[in-house]
């Protein structure tokens, strides 16, 4: 039987290498890059540019959309190409290729404002002596509240993607990535809320491209288990399993691992 063939759009970025090494050799991998990927079947185009970036969709199963302006301080011009033309794009030739699941890079940033008010600022900032007992969890239901124009982008993105899987039957799953760092470990106090580990995204990508098709559409976050977060877990769990294996709280000064 055949490989199921997946598309990486910005695989030569650090969450497009980890999802590489995770699901190559299980599946029939390509890149969508504007550099060469050495090692795989690679697509130089740019995702602003629609007929530029169609030969690449075509024969695909999954697409793995990482391509984007990850930065919540972008100028418009910047986010306006990549994260909303570019996403567009990237939907619209997987439409026409006839692809069946998009994987689509959201981004907490679509939540990022609750860290304007409490205790969510309080979490984030390391005032632990002020933070309750329990605090009410960010879960994909709760109301948007983006950070900057990127975080708008990636709301877009979210909407868009709503709205190519009720009109055209793709099943879009849009993943809330935490904060990956080259260093994999916080570097930052407000990454101690935050964090992804590397074999915790790896884990999370895989298990989203591995949900049964008639998984339509999902908003799912991914963090890794860190003690002072408030954002929910518990949905993607329910529908994909996951269980982080990493926590911010083994890379604290001092600290010994907990988990394995």
């Amino acid at each position: 039987m055949a490989k199921q063939s997946i598309l990486i759009t910005g695989m030569s970025g650090l969450i497009g290498g980890l999802a590489r090494h995770q699901l190559e050799g299980k599946y029939a991998l390509r890149a969508l890059n504007r550099s060469g990927v050495a090692g795989v079947e690679c697509f130089q185009a740019d995702i602003a540019d629609l007929a530029a970036i169609q030969p690449a969709f075509e024969g695909v199963d999954i697409v793995i959309h990482l391509a984007a302006v990850a930065n919540v301080k972008a100028p418009w011009e910047e986010v306006l190409q990549h994260n909303v033309i570019g996403t567009y794009n990237v939907f619209e030739a997987a439409r026409r290729a006839g692809v069946k699941r998009i994987l689509y890079a959201s981004s907490a940033a679509t939540i990022l404002g609750y860290e304007q008010i409490f205790p969510y600022n309080a979490l984030v900032t390391g005032q632990y002596d002020e933070v309750p007992p329990e605090w009410p969890m960010i879960t994909h239901e709760s109301p948007n509240w983006p950070g900057g124009l990127y975080g708008c982008s990636k709301i877009w993105g979210e909407a868009l993607a709503r709205h190519f899987s009720d009109t055209y039957g793709i099943s879009i799953i849009c993943l809330r990535i935490g904060a990956v760092t080259r260093e994999d470990r916080p570097m930052i106090m407000q990454q101690y809320s935050s964090w992804l580990s590397h074999r915790d995204i790896a884990q999370m990508i895989e298990r989203c491209v591995a949900l049964l098709e008639d998984v339509r559409f999902e908003i799912f976050f991914a963090i890794s288990h860190n003690k002072w977060s408030y954002r929910d877990l518990v949905h993607a769990h329910e529908v994909t399993g996951f269980e982080p294996q990493d926590s911010a709280e083994d890379h604290r000064p001092g600290a010994k691992p907990t988990t394995s």
